[in-house]
């Protein structure tokens, strides 16, 4: 009887298409996010909000951006980790040659110039699908880090070809990228970032153009002759998750890492964030972060039972490990439960609507 929409009687239009409907979803996100800004930064040590909450919060940016292109659209990509190269360059680029340009305008101007990258490398979606369109986008990755790798002008004609992200501040002497940003900052910072932007994602695919995006995946024929346009279409959603990338590209790069490399947005990069979609759900922003949260936590979990396990000389079987089980999660999730994550909560929350009565 916890999980109830009986009695909750919608009143407007506008009640009745809110993002979360249900007054118990709308209370539990306003607890997950008052978790999330005030508990988390004034709880948790400097190493959970460095190596474990940051790389999720940016990770689960990136998946959503690669979920709007190939589970809301179903145009599938292996270039995501180009595309995050693409913004980090942008960012850093952008952050020398113009310093007084603010944070917020540097991530969403390396945002905008990689979703024009990634409609460029869109361009053959319109020509051909499936295997054959996940052969050019992987092409798109390789192109870009060769680009990175071997025009010197993206690195400032660093001589290493590794260059420092410069520090950026939000206001004032409060910085979030660069060595003199608090751990608290640098999350509290990207956290924001990805709450208005995941908020921005849901509310696209209840537009018109993410309808239009998951009739194109749907059935591609069916939508043009209803009268959506592939072109636009389909470009859209590569713009759309270009930008995300890049964004997020740009976060990993300036408040994570604190230096900007092709070779940290390699190819492994791509998979694993393919791995997140796979498993946190297709077509979910939900499964989005679950996905990523589970792949973060992963290794984490089985270098901590290693150890339990008195076997910290077999420490190093983990990086094993964790390819072996993740290999066995994707197979299960795709033959068991292809939806991911994100369809075994919907189905918990369909059976709390009815308990205790059978059904």
């Amino acid at each position: 009887m916890i999980y109830r929409e009986t009695g909750q009687f919608k009143t407007s239009y506008a009640a009745d298409q809110a993002i979360f409907p249900i007054a118990q979803d709308r209370l539990g996100m306003l607890v997950i996010l008052a978790v999330a800004f005030v508990a988390v930064p004034l709880m948790a040590s400097d190493y959970w909000l460095t190596t474990i909450l940051l790389p999720f919060v940016i990770y689960g940016l990136a998946a959503l951006g690669l979920n709007i292109l190939t589970g809301y659209a179903g145009q599938l990509s292996l270039g995501t980790g180009g595309f995050m190269a693409c913004g980090a360059f942008a960012a850093y680029k952008l952050a020398t040659a113009f310093p007084e340009l603010h944070v917020l305008v540097v991530f969403a101007l390396s945002g905008l110039i990689t979703a024009a990258v990634g409609m460029l490398f869109g361009l053959p979606s319109l020509r051909i699908k499936g295997f054959y369109l996940a052969v050019a986008t992987l092409a798109a990755q390789f192109f870009l880090l060769w680009l990175f790798n071997k025009v010197p002008w993206f690195t400032n004609y660093s001589s290493s070809g590794v260059i420092s992200a410069p520090p950026l501040a939000i206001w004032g002497e409060t910085y979030v990228t660069g060595f003199e940003a608090t751990p608290r900052a640098k999350y509290l910072f990207a956290l924001t970032v990805v709450t208005l932007l995941a908020l921005a994602a849901k509310n696209m695919t209840r537009l018109k153009i993410g309808r239009a995006w998951m009739a194109i995946r749907d059935m591609d024929i069916a939508a043009e002759i209803i009268g959506i346009r592939p072109l636009a279409t389909k470009l859209s959603a590569f713009a759309v998750s270009s930008f995300y990338c890049g964004v997020a590209g740009a976060l990993w790069a300036f408040a994570y890492t604190g230096a900007v490399e092709a070779l940290a947005f390699d190819i492994n990069v791509s998979f694993r964030i393919l791995f997140m979609i796979i498993i946190g759900g297709l077509g979910s922003i939900l499964g989005s972060f679950l996905g990523a949260g589970f792949i973060v936590l992963l290794p984490i979990f089985l270098n901590n039972a290693l150890l339990a396990m008195g076997m910290a000389e077999a420490v190093a079987l983990a990086s094993h490990l964790e390819f072996m089980i993740m290999g066995a999660l994707i197979i299960l999730f795709l033959i068991v439960e292809p939806h991911g994550l994100a369809r075994l909560w919907q189905i918990l929350k369909e059976k709390l609507r009815k308990w205790p009565f059978p059904y």
